[in-house]
């Protein structure tokens, strides 16, 4: 993992570019637009957290850099390239951490290289994985012996043994308890800053992207626009009662128009 993080860090051209793009689905006949003319730059190393309403196109917006779907109009390029499809460089974790109840915590995470026929090579990195998110003494756990964090670190454990480039994450602590979810809020983070992969994270809480992003994306109702892009010069760990946080906070709970509401 240290290796991985100077290669990126010696790398700094690494970055995701969304040009101009928009998306729409078919709805009853109709055209459904989603996303509008979004342009966002991401640079390597970057936590980029994206806000916006219930259903203004986050997660689609997740989907598309992770080259599940084709956008509508304009174009994704990472590293250079276009997005044409999945890639282990860009890896997704979603709320649900879906692992195969038949299979071992081990085995779950060995999914990436066994699909890509190197799991012969790779199996101490899985180890070495397991021991990152803290679950090296449950390798041979299934999943229904696991708490809900612990099987949402086995999915985090399962996207960074492909050694990702950018980290996806469509709230990957939603389904957790308050107290739980503060724990891995703060491990994502120490994992981020040990290994030096981009993120993209979306959440529908305020003090969680304060927390963790250096910068936070708000989005417009759908479809979604930009509405502000804000940066977080913040050291870590940070506090809840920060000033300047708060003072964020506020400025957010504006642009999604609920100010008058606190």
């Amino acid at each position: 993992m240290v290796n991985a993080a100077a290669a990126r860090v010696a790398n700094v051209s690494r970055e995701l570019d969304i040009r101009g793009v928009s998306h729409s689905y078919e709805y009853r006949g109709a055209e459904l637009p989603v996303l509008e003319d979004i342009d966002l730059r991401i640079r390597q190393g970057e936590f980029v957290a994206l806000l916006g309403p219930s259903g203004c196109g986050k997660s689609t917006l997740l989907r598309l850099v992770a080259g599940l779907e084709p956008p509508s109009a304009g174009e994704l390029v990472f590293e250079g390239a276009p997005i044409s499809g999945p890639h282990p460089s860009r890896v997704i974790v979603l709320q649900d951490p879906t692992l195969f109840p038949w299979r071992k915590v081990a085995a779950n995470v060995a999914l990436g290289p066994e699909a890509r026929g190197v799991l012969k090579r790779e199996r101490a990195r899985i180890d070495e994985t397991l021991q990152l998110v803290g679950l090296a003494n449950f390798a041979d756990a299934y999943p229904h012996q696991l708490s809900g964090g612990m099987a949402q670190r086995v999915a985090l454990a399962r996207a960074l043994v492909n050694d990702p480039e950018l980290l996806i994450l469509d709230e990957p602590l939603g389904r957790l308890d308050s107290l739980t979810r503060l724990t891995m809020q703060g491990e994502i983070v120490n994992l981020w800053r040990r290994a030096g992969f981009t993120v993209l994270l979306v959440t529908h809480d305020i003090e969680e992207a304060l927390l963790m992003a250096t910068r936070i994306v708000v989005l417009s109702e759908r479809p979604a626009s930009i509405k502000a892009d804000i940066r977080i010069d913040k050291p870590y760990p940070r506090h809840r009662g920060d000033a300047e946080l708060v003072a964020r906070r506020q400025e957010i709970l504006e642009l999604l128009g609920f100010a008058a509401a606190w």
